[in-house]
């Protein structure tokens, strides 16, 4: 009997009717992704880029959440051809791709998620979980609807190409990363700052020019409130190793105390 893929995030963001709020997953554990995939939240961002992931314990990761209503995003570390490749045939349905500051770029990207003739992507799908060994009927005829492909903004450059980068045949949302984007304006580790957050909004406007859904990162509380209320429609509001250095040293300062309070970087 054929089996069916579950819904891409392209999908979910189409039905949606509010934002869509989720949890970075860096830690590598699937122990810990599935308690992440347990909580509520709307989607997981599985991250291969800023955290210790390999293809195994990403596909780990994949299966430790599949069971549970959230959505797994993966980040690839990188826009290469064969990255792109392997990730996909682990199954995962929807990645995200970092560091695409020009429209150039997210065509290369948006490639190497197809197959020929449209695309660059190996085909291998009898061998691999994307296609559940060749279960999935279809799955080489109908990749682009099991498949759904977001890429990251994080310099000037991306902000001032956000429509053309949006435009993209084959993008099918942009994700706008503070931390970096602040970086490259010369104000690292300010993600909240007035000009960083008015470049946020100026990649928003591109992005909606464009007809695409956008997200941004908000461990910020006020800050996901802003950016919900100007239209993202998907929001990262918090990490598993930011929850566990809070609260484990929330327990410290609770039962032990501190002499003298360590600062405590915000991401």
């Amino acid at each position: 009997m054929p089996l069916h893929l579950t819904p891409t995030f392209r999908e979910r963001l189409a039905e949606a009717d509010r934002t869509l709020y989720g949890g970075w997953i860096c830690s590598g554990s699937p122990v810990v992704a599935e308690i992440m995939a347990g909580a509520g939240l709307d989607w997981l961002l599985i991250d291969m880029e800023h955290a210790p992931n390999g293809l195994e314990s990403t596909l780990a990761q994949l299966y430790a959440v599949s069971a549970y209503p959230a959505t797994p995003v993966v980040r690839v570390p990188s826009g290469e051809t064969v990255i792109i490749k392997q990730v996909l045939d682990l199954g995962a349905q929807n990645i995200l791709v970092p560091m695409i500051s020009t429209p150039e770029q997210a065509r290369d990207v948006a490639a190497m998620t197809r197959y020929p003739p449209l695309g660059t992507r190996g085909v291998g799908s009898a061998l691999a979980r994307s296609a559940r060994w060749n279960r999935v009927e279809g799955y080489l005829r109908d990749d682009d609807q099991h498949v759904s492909l977001f890429v990251q903004i994080e310099t000037a450059q991306g902000v001032a190409n956000a429509r053309a980068i949006a435009e993209t045949p084959g993008v099918d949302g942009v994700f706008v990363g503070p931390s970096d984007l602040a970086a490259s304006m010369g104000l690292i580790g300010r993600q909240t700052h007035p000009d960083v957050v008015a470049a946020v909004h100026r990649a928003f406007a591109g992005i909606e020019a464009a007809g695409k859904p956008y997200g941004v990162n908000a461990f910020d509380p006020a800050a996901a409130h802003d950016y919900a209320e100007t239209g993202a429609g998907f929001i990262l509001v918090g990490a598993d190793v930011a929850l566990l250095a809070r609260g484990s040293e929330k327990l410290a300062d609770t039962y032990i105390g501190r002499t003298e309070q360590a600062p405590r970087a915000s991401y």
